[in-house]
């Protein structure tokens, strides 16, 4: 072109249109003809689909809950990889004998990755639904191979929801068994704690401080018991020791006469008076010393210092009692030189009634000194168990306390486990019956009746639309090269002269 900034109308564009007409017809042929050669030659493929429903399980969840929790996408993309294995698809080849022609210069490595590309799954998992599409060359066997892949699917996906259910009811079998065992072991070992430490137990405190207040009290009875009882044998002694004297004395009156006896009657009462209150200072010393001995140790002041009160009374008694021999001795010389008769017999005095009386209410009362000292002892050993059972408690209340915290824990554990074990057992039930969660075909694959590629009136419309551009592109570019002048104007921008005049073209008419 000579002249680039020469505007154009729309006869400037017809013109060059005319005189380029073999730049826009040759390729437009070309191009539609290679269009038709390319639908011709080119394999036909065909596609055929199918919509799959996700089904929601058909108990309500608020009855039994699913132990399947995962998303629908998760799963059916898990469910995808296992369908699109290796040893699947060679199955599907096998089965439908896909590529009978190409498996004697492929491999079945390429083989099984065609088939691959040709399968499309299209998961819509928040909308519940999904599709499932394979594109081949025959439509019978495209079909086929969809409803395959399908059935495929809603299997696997109950053999996957029941094997999590089993799986998961398994486990929880597993962990219940193990924690009843440890549960158990643990009841033993409270069990085994409780029956031997009985009475040191922590419900046992109460109880412990009334036994022993009890206890207490009774011990208190029991030594006022056994002090009344010791009065009351003093008493009984010091009756005893004035039967003797009245009935020696009576015996001696007789045979020595009242004027005679009567120094050695004044003086003998006296001395056995004064030996009858130490004998009871004595004994109550001996109570006192019990008492001391009862609530503190040997080393105590007041325990040492009545021992030495008890040991200076003793010795005093038994001055007494040398005086007393001696007494006796003196007044057997007087009796024997005045009257010169036989001694007064003691089985005189002792075969007295009262006597006889007396000195078995002694024995008697000896004896339940005794037996109230030996209560008083075994009260003693009991107010110590008890004393030691209420010490040693804080110390069971501790390890109790920790058994027992691990067999809550352990109880709370096997309680959720035991729901959850049940919960699980009946969605196994749930998934084994096919009540659960499903896949439902609602739109089997139909033989396709026309091919997916190529899709001819989109071909064809390309094809025109490419034969079109090509030949006005190549108009345009053989246009853009022309050199010649075709008006004035291209004579001016060339050679920068007016035109005055512009002949037209001369054309010769038919004769």
């Amino acid at each position: 072109m000579i002249n680039p900034k020469k505007s154009f109308n729309i006869y400037d564009y017809i013109e060059i249109a005319y005189r380029r007409i073999w730049y826009i017809i040759i390729p437009f042929i070309i191009i539609i003809m290679g269009t038709i050669v390319y639908l011709l030659i080119v394999p036909k493929l065909y596609r055929a689909s199918t919509l799959i429903l996700v089904t929601p399980q058909k108990v309500p969840e608020a009855f039994i809950k699913a132990t399947v929790s995962s998303k629908i996408e998760d799963r059916l993309q898990s469910i995808a990889q296992e369908i699109m294995s290796r040893t699947r698809i060679e199955n599907i080849i096998t089965e439908f004998n896909l590529y009978s022609e190409d498996r004697k210069s492929r491999n079945l490595e390429e083989l099984v990755e065609r088939v691959r590309n040709n399968i499309k799954v299209d998961i819509k998992g928040k909308e519940g639904y999904f599709t499932i599409s394979y594109t081949g060359r025959e439509p019978k066997i495209v079909a086929a191979v969809t409803n395959k892949l399908a059935s495929m699917f809603i299997e696997e996906n109950l053999k996957l929801r029941e094997l999590q259910a089993q799986g998961t009811s398994e486990f929880l079998s597993s962990e219940l068994k193990t924690t009843k065992e440890r549960l158990e072991n643990q009841e033993r070992s409270i069990t085994e704690f409780k029956r031997r430490y009985m009475g040191e137990l922590p419900e046992q405190r109460d109880a412990n401080l009334k036994v022993l207040e009890q206890l207490q009290l009774n011990y208190q009875r029991i030594g006022e018991s056994i002090r009344a009882a010791q009065d009351r044998k003093v008493i009984l002694q010091k009756q005893l020791s004035d039967i003797e004297l009245i009935i020696t004395a009576s015996a001696k009156k007789d045979e020595f006469g009242e004027s005679q006896i009567f120094p050695l009657q004044m003086g003998l009462p006296v001395r056995n008076q004064t030996k009858s209150q130490s004998e009871v200072k004595l004994e109550q010393l001996k109570r006192e010393l019990l008492e001391l001995q009862s609530k503190y140790k040997e080393k105590h002041p007041d325990i040492i210092l009545t021992k030495k009160k008890i040991k200076e009374l003793e010795a005093k008694i038994g001055t007494s009692g040398s005086e007393k021999v001696d007494s006796e001795e003196l007044k057997d010389e007087v009796l024997s030189s005045k009257s010169g008769t036989k001694m007064i017999d003691e089985t005189d005095v002792k075969l007295n009634p009262r006597y006889k009386e007396i000195e078995s209410q002694i024995v008697a009362t000896q004896l339940e000194i005794e037996r109230l000292r030996e209560e008083e002892s075994k009260v003693k050993a009991q107010i110590n168990k008890y004393r030691e059972r209420i010490e040693t408690t804080p110390l069971r209340e501790l390890t109790l306390a920790q058994l027992t915290r691990d067999y809550q824990n352990t109880k709370e554990i096997y309680e959720s486990l035991l729901k959850k074990n049940e919960e699980a057992q009946q969605a196994e039930n749930l998934e084994r019956r096919q009540k659960g969660e499903q896949f439902k075909v609602v739109d089997p694959a139909r033989v396709p009746e026309r091919p997916f590629k190529p899709d001819v009136p989109k071909v064809l419309l390309m094809g025109f639309i490419l034969a079109c551009g090509g030949g006005f592109a190549l108009a345009f570019i053989r246009e853009q090269m022309d050199r010649s002048f075709r008006d004035a104007e291209d004579l001016e921008a060339t050679f920068g002269i007016k035109v005055l005049a512009n002949i037209p073209r001369i054309e010769k008419k038919a004769a």
